[in-house]
Formats: structure tokens, sequence, C-alpha cells
């Protein structure tokens, strides 16, 4: 609608409605929080009388909008001029004047809605709340930035208390090695290509001070102590781990912890962007993992089988797998369903309205609780559960915390505005970021994404701001284990136990949350692949032939704690569940021997 001349000129813009419509006085008293003392708002009941040449049938038709200037325009440009008046908002008006065909619609959904009033009342009441206030996120971000401290604590003291015997000096895959090889290969592109601390030094010291300092650093955020800096220093910490840790650093969560640990630092700027950026990242999480699951082909998910074999196959059940794996077929159908509910739909809700997002929080955290149950995933789910939490507000959550832990909260000093350059700093990371993320996902869905977009993913790349995400595209159906064994005379063979994972049938499925063992993992990883493919694996048996002590410490038993074996070997076994009767002697696992996975090896004398 275009605006058209008015009455004398007001000292503010003024906004009438109809006071006798439930639902104009709804969306008028949200307005009037949104621009504040910016803006009047006035029932045309009260003020018609000063605009005589409004017909009164305008006043119950639409709400009318009267400038300074005393121009006046109705319906929905009456809204986006009103709009416009409160902070970030410009854009709707923007729209309507420079996008062609969005005035038009808006002023037919205007129209529409305006007959429909009592209708549009309940889906506010029903979407929004009652008394619908401006979102505030300030106890949400003070808490989510403390809680995401423990979870970067979590990441760094397990990764500390294995590093020794992972990339140590005499661990599985040196540090040192990596560096020296790269270095000869790319030269100066190494800053580039691996991004990470140990270029400078890569000592077994180096690497204990990168794990200890992101510990303290963690517990500096959790305390909120200067969590900018804290924030940029894990993130930097944390990324060369990854590189450094190499073949047992290669795990979506590690990533999934960078990009949420570099998103954060950006919400602690600018916290609204921030906030959005990092709904986007459990889009895409959520989103992709179901899609890769069709994608993939997979019949177990096709058929909805797929809960049928993950509760036995996947790398470190819990306890409450077994009883898990025993529930009725039709029960684990439905599950798989519900997954796929969760990961496919409930993730668009994200964008939605207040109370549809709280439903799509609560879908993902039961699904993560579910997954947490029944499967150690480290600190993963906690992370996953942790983003939910930005999907509430203040008015939401306050009433779930405990007064005296919101006073302590809310005693946090106000993060300092950004500056105008650091605004526009972290929006044009936000717009690279999120079209790197497109790019990403039209590549996973076999899409040809243009060259230059393709160069920009490929810049950020190695900085992993930006990752692609997808579990369990293809589900395990049978699972088959690793047993290492020493033997001294190559008759007597002694079995190796692992902290974690299965070997003894006797011993309970542990739980590990959060810890994530590392070795424990890629041994499940390397029951499904060839051994001779994998070179950490046959590192890994040097150093039991030599009795490492920094590698056998990540074993739970090493039958030859004095001397070590001259030679060792792999079987492969199929594991299963015991029965209910076997269960109730004290075994969980049944076994039956495959065969040889790697021969008898032994060292050779130098």
């Amino acid at each position: 609608m275009s605006e058209a001349a008015g009455p004398p000129e007001a000292a503010r813009p003024l906004l009438i409605y109809d006071r006798d419509c439930a639902f104009c006085i709804y969306w008028a008293r949200y307005w009037e929080r949104l621009t504040g003392e910016r803006v009047d708002y006035r029932p045309y009941q009260e003020v018609a009388a000063r605009y005589p040449q409004v017909p009164l049938a305008e006043f119950q038709r639409a709400a009318q909008y009267i400038g300074i200037g005393g121009r006046r325009a109705g319906g929905a440009q009456a809204s986006f001029l009103t709009l416009s008046h409160a902070p970030g908002k410009g854009v709707w008006l923007w729209l309507y004047r420079r996008v062609p065909g969005f005035a038009a619609v808006s002023e037919l959904t205007y129209t529409f809605i305006a007959a429909h009033r009592s209708a549009f009342h309940r889906i506010s009441l029903c979407l929004w709340g009652k008394d619908y206030a401006p979102p505030q996120y300030d106890l949400v971000a003070a808490l989510f930035l403390r809680l995401l401290g423990l979870i970067y604590l979590c990441a760094f003291v397990s990764f500390g208390v294995q590093a020794r015997g992972l990339i140590g000096s005499h661990g599985i895959l040196p540090l040192q090695e990596l560096v020296d090889a790269v270095s000869a290969a790319v030269g100066a592109k190494r800053f580039f290509v691996m991004p990470m601390l140990f270029w400078v030094n890569a000592s077994d010291l180096a690497i204990q001070a990168v794990c200890w300092v992101g510990a303290s650093l963690s517990v500096l955020l959790f305390l909120d102590r200067l969590p900018r800096l804290c924030l940029l220093l894990l993130y930097v910490l944390y990324l060369s781990l990854l590189y450094g840790g190499q073949d047992f650093m290669t795990f979506q969560w590690d990533t999934f912890l960078l990009e949420t640990g570099f998103l954060a630092l950006l919400m602690s700027y600018t916290q609204r962007p921030g906030i959005w950026l990092l709904r986007w990242l459990l889009f895409r999480f959520l989103f992709m993992s179901g899609m890769v699951k069709l994608l993939s082909g997979d019949p177990s998910w096709r058929n909805l089988t797929a809960l049928s074999y993950h509760f036995l196959t996947q790398p470190l059940p819990t306890p409450l797998a077994w009883y898990a794996a025993r529930l009725p077929a039709r029960l684990l159908k439905f599950g798989t369903a519900a997954m796929f509910f969760i990961e496919l739909i409930v993730p668009f809700l994200i964008f939605c309205p207040r109370r549809v997002r709280f439903f799509a929080a609560f879908g993902i955290l039961l699904l993560q609780t579910c997954i947490l149950l029944t499967g150690n995933y480290n600190w993963f789910n906690l992370q996953c559960m942790l983003l939910c939490l930005l999907l509430f507000d203040d008015a939401a959550v306050q009433g779930l915390l405990p007064q005296r832990l919101r006073r302590f909260l809310r005693r946090r000093p106000a993060p300092r505005l950004a500056r105008p350059a650091a605004k526009v700093f972290v929006a044009a990371l936000a717009g690279l970021i999120v079209c790197c993320s497109l790019v990403q996902m039209d590549a996973r869905f076999g899409g040809d994404p243009p060259a230059l977009a393709r160069m920009l993913e490929e810049l950020v790349e190695p900085f992993h701001v930006v990752n692609g995400y997808g579990l369990f595209a293809v589900m395990t159906t049978q699972r088959d284990e690793i047993v290492l064994e020493g033997s001294n005379d190559g008759v007597e063979w002694r079995e190796y136990e692992f902290r974690y994972k299965p070997g003894d049938v006797s011993r309970r499925p542990r739980w590990n949350i959060p810890h994530q063992p590392r070795l424990d993992w890629q041994m499940w990883f390397a029951a499904l692949d060839d051994p001779r493919r994998l070179g950490w694996f046959q590192r890994f048996l040097r150093r039991v032939l030599q009795n490492e002590p920094s590698v056998m410490e990540l074993m739970a038993r090493n039958p030859f704690p004095d001397k070590p074996p001259t030679y060792v070997r792999a079987r492969f076994y199929d594991y299963t569940y015991s029965s209910a009767a076997q269960k109730a002697q004290g075994i969980w696992w049944d076994r039956r021997l495959l065969g040889l996975y790697f021969p008898e090896a032994r060292l050779k004398v130098e």
C-alpha cells in the first residue's frame, strides 16, 4: 500500500490498532517492547478523532502507521515501518520496498490474517505463549559458555591421559615423525595445510602442555574468566591436537567441538548472529546424519531394521545396550522411524516460532538421551544436548534453574558491545560459514557447486570452522572383534585385554562417558578394514612386542608385565550378546572364532 498524506507532524511515529481485536493487541504489545519509546501505540478508539481524513473503516480494516512527517501507511507496510524502528528488524521494510513481488504477497497475507484474526490469535498463543516478549538470551548464553567449558575440559583431559601412548615419542604414531615428514614434503605450506602449534615444538612436553593448558583454559571458561580469550586459545589448542593426533583424532565429534567452539567465540561478540549460527550447526549435524543414512542405500535403514543390529554392533555399548538389543522387533522398528523423524523433520523446527523450537529441543534431547544410555560416545551427546539449550530463551530457562544459580549467572558483567568493525567482521565470517556449509551439503547431495564456492570452501577447510557431518551411514550387521594375543613359544598364547572394548566374555560392558578411549575406538574400525592398509595397527603391534610402557598403559591387562612376548598375533571373533540364561551366570558375550586377522609377528633382530 502506498503512503498517503496525513495530519500535522507528530513528535514520534504512531501505530494505531484496534483494541477490540485480541490479535491486534497481542502483536501491538510485542512490537511496543521491540521498539521501546521510538514509536507510540494507541487504539483507534482513542485517537481516530484526531485523523478525520482517515475513514473509520480503514482503522477497522488494518493497523495504521503515522510517520513523523504526517505520512500514513496501512496494512503490511504499516507493520514493516513500525518494525523498522526496532534494532535489526529493518530488513523487512527493505524487502518490502526493494524485492519485486514481496509487497504484493505481504499485503495479501496481511489481508488474509486480518480476515481471520480470532483464529490467528489462538495460533499466536499456541506458538509464542500468552505474554510474548522479545526473547532475551543473556542467561542462556552465559550458561552455554560455562557448560561448553566443561565439554572442552572433558576433551582435553581425555586426550591428555592417552597422549603419550598415542602420539608421544615412544607412542604408536610419534608426532615428531609426522612433523618431519610433512616439513620435508610441503615445506612452508605446512603452516596452512596443517595449522597447529606443534610446528614450533613436537616434544612430549609440548604435547602435554597443549593438553593441560587446554584443560586449564576450559576451567577458566567455566568460571567465566576472560571468556573470549579462552575460547580463542581453546580453538587453537584443539585444532593443534586434531592434526597432531593423526589417526586417533579423525572422529566427527572432534571437528564438531572445534566448530562449536569457534561459533561460540563469535557469539561472545555478537550474541544473536552467534546463536543463529549455532542453531544452523545443530540443524546441519542432525539433518545430514539422517540424510546420509538414506543416501547410502543401506537396506537396514530403508526397511527400519537398523536398530535390530545397532545395539550389538556399535563401537562401545553400555550395559543397557544388552537389554535394548532384546526389545521386540516392532518396537525397534518404531525407534528407527522415530529417529528418522527427529533427524529429518525436527531440525526444520529449529527455525520456527518459540514453542515449536521447544518441541524440537525436547525431541532432540530425547534422541540424544537414548543414545547416551545405550552407547559410549564420550562427550558427543552431551555437546549436542548443550546446543539444544540455545533453542530456549531466558524466560523458558530461568524457571528451571535454582534461584541461587540464576543469581550467580546474572552476576557476570554485561559483555562489552562489539565495535562496528567487529560486527562487520563477524557478519562476513557468518556469511562465509553459511556459504561453505551450503557448498558441503550440496556436494554431499551429489550437486556441483560453483567453482568460486568450492574454492572458498577449500580455503576454509584446514581450519575446520565448517565441517561435514553424517553418522552411521551404513549399519554394520555383525560384530567382529580383534583379540590380541602374545606368546613366548608360539604354542601357548595369552590374551591382552583392552580397557573398554569387548574381550573377556564375562566382563560387563563398561561406562566411559565422557572419556574417549581412542585406541579402543580404532580397534573397532580396524575390524572393518584390511590390516595391511592400517599403518598405525602394525606400529601398535611393534610397541606391544617392545612392552612399551606408555602404550601398555592404554590396555586393561598386559599378560607379559615383566618381559615382552616373542610373538604377537591378532585373531578375529564374531561376538554376540549372551542369552538370558548365560547372563544370569555372569556371561555377557558369546563369541565364535572366525580366523586370523593378523599373522604371527615378531621384532626383527637388528
